[in-house]
């Protein structure tokens, strides 16, 4: 499970939100077949942001940076 190393109410909800935002942004960009596997990739992606993250916008932010770099790579 991605998000079991939340253990604050306020940082789990933040980060089901940056999920659910992130998603949005990119969701028309993967081939549908890999839907599953890539939003599993970015509920990592966010849980690993979490920590350092000063609130729900720059963790969203953060996310995207790293998937589009990723891109690059």
């Amino acid at each position: 499970m991605p998000f079991s190393s939340l253990t604050d109410p306020a940082d789990l909800a933040r980060a089901y939100a940056a999920l659910e935002a992130v998603w949005s942004e990119v969701k028309s960009t993967i081939p549908e077949q890999e839907h599953d596997k890539e939003r599993r990739r970015i509920a990592y992606l966010v849980a690993g942001f979490a920590p350092i993250a000063l609130d729900e916008e720059d963790l969203k932010q953060n996310v995207l940076l790293h998937i589009r770099q990723d891109a690059l790579a």
